[in-house]
């Protein structure tokens, strides 16, 4: 599987000794969890998905799989599609497809 290198540091509580050493302890992980994330992306294609629909897919917990998606989007790898789906509490929520010109809303 393909290892992301991207420079990104896992969030803490400042003020949490626990919450640190939780965030030093996932630096080793975080490349394949991005990873996973992008893979599954991926193999969605133009259909995209939820971060819920992540969740469910890869699997992966709520708390693992935003923070990726967020590092992700923020180097440009994802991008929000244009679209939105309703998760399982009916509220809209953005599809995120790889940035690739055929998965953007508008393109053919």
């Amino acid at each position: 599987m393909q290892q992301l290198t991207l420079d990104h540091n896992p969030p803490h509580q400042r003020h949490s000794r626990t919450s640190r050493k939780a965030a030093e302890a996932f630096v080793p992980k975080a490349p394949t969890k991005r990873a996973l994330v992008l893979a599954y992306l991926k193999r969605c294609g133009r259909a995209g998905a939820t971060d819920e629909e992540m969740q469910r897919g890869i699997p992966m917990g709520a708390n693992t799989q935003r923070p990726r998606r967020v590092e992700l989007c923020t180097d440009r790898l994802i991008v929000d599609s244009g679209r939105t789906r309703l998760t399982g509490g009916g509220d809209e929520a953005v599809v995120w497809v790889v940035n690739e010109p055929a998965n953007i809303q508008g393109d053919a």
